[in-house]
């Protein structure tokens, strides 16, 4: 037996969107399928403006030269996440500053943002971990108040919400995930949603390596110039003809997800009720997506040894994060007032089991981690 982590879906229309981009005889980004691509984001979120980009990390970068982040520039985040939250400031001379997580949601704590706030504080980005949104509410007032601009990185996100609002709408700006890791991917992708409607032309801008050639194509302007800094964030037709294929069963992507996360979460019940591990948990307001199902147990022995012993038996389990706070990276560039207890405990206690459309062994692995305890 052998259970991978992670299998990409392919809903059975990808290849041939892709034939039809090549048809179409267009294979740069910002074609038939981009505009596509862009009508359905804007439509599933409600944002201002959506944007396809070359991966998430190029989302992160685009807001932080959106944002205009420089040397020395502060932006509140999570140690808790993926590199790209913090190296997309860094890139642009900024200083990540780490804020302890909840340790319910595992999300940025809402409570510990404003000790954290300096003169020199710019941006907060809150990250939605596996799909399960931040107190937003809170974070934005908190934003409004000190006169903040918010960046959600919701690459785990998309097909989430809070009270009823997707993920990635309700900041200033968000930010999404194609990788083949995600619920709905393209092999390496990623969106920037534009949910400020003062940012949506420079973003177009920027993206377009800081020339004005989106109004040209659309007759707005005579000719195309350089006008700002920018870079190259678009990628190919052939993404953005795969991600639409996804993008159109995305709900039932998410359908699918849900009910193997369930029979998991069904199953983990009694060895919760021992005490022997926690259940991921998620506030009554988020609608969360599936995209992981983890575990919390006692300990990084307990945790190291389950790995183990899963693989042992062909089932492919992982931990997640280092934290941010710890890494030699973190250290050099990043800061922190004070001591990130519960990030430092769920960096050794968290485990993810494999998730992913398709799969049928959930109550087999349950049953395995029953045994193991």
């Amino acid at each position: 037996m052998s259970i991978p982590f992670n299998k990409p879906y392919m809903t059975g229309k990808e290849l041939w969107y892709i034939s039809q981009a090549h048809h179409r005889g267009m294979l740069a980004g910002d074609g038939h399928f981009t505009r596509q691509c862009h009508t359905w984001l804007e439509s599933q979120t409600g944002c201002h403006k959506a944007l396809l980009t070359h991966s998430c990390t190029a989302a992160l970068e685009l807001a932080a030269l959106l944002t205009d982040i420089g040397p020395g520039d502060e932006v509140i985040m999570p140690s808790y996440t993926f590199v790209s939250t913090a190296n997309a400031f860094v890139l642009r001379g900024g200083v990540p500053v780490f804020v302890d997580i909840r340790p319910d949601t595992l999300n940025l704590d809402e409570t510990k943002i404003e000790a954290a706030i300096t003169d020199r504080t710019r941006a907060i980005v809150p990250v939605h971990y596996a799909g399960v949104g931040c107190d937003m509410e809170a974070i934005m007032d908190i934003a409004d108040r000190y006169d903040l601009l918010v960046i959600e990185d919701a690459a785990q996100g998309l097909m989430a919400t809070r009270n009823d609002k997707a993920l990635g709408s309700i900041g200033h700006f968000g930010t999404l995930s194609f990788h083949e890791t995600k619920n709905v991917i393209s092999g390496e992708g990623g969106a920037l949603l534009v949910n400020d409607e003062r940012f949506v032309e420079r973003a177009e801008i920027v993206r377009e390596k800081g020339t004005n050639r989106s109004q040209f194509f659309r007759g707005q302007v005579d000719k195309y110039t350089w006008i700002d800094v920018g870079s190259s964030y678009l990628p190919g037709e052939l993404i953005a003809a795969f991600l639409l294929a996804q993008l159109e069963e995305a709900t039932e992507i998410t359908r699918r997800r849900l009910d193997v996360w369930q029979q998991y979460h069904e199953g983990f019940e009694g060895l919760e009720g021992k005490g022997l591990l926690r259940r991921p948990k998620r506030p009554a307001e988020c609608q969360h997506n599936a995209h992981m199902y983890y575990l919390l147990v006692e300990n990084l022995d307990v945790r190291t040894a389950l790995i183990q012993y899963l693989k042992e038996k062909g089932v492919h389990a992982v931990f997640h994060y280092v934290p941010l706070h710890s890494s030699p990276a973190g250290i050099r560039y990043g800061r922190f007032d004070n001591d990130l207890l519960v990030t430092d405990a769920i960096g050794d206690r968290l485990l993810r089991l494999p998730l992913f459309v398709g799969l049928e062994d959930a109550p087999l692995i349950v049953d395995l981690i029953e045994n193991f305890f």
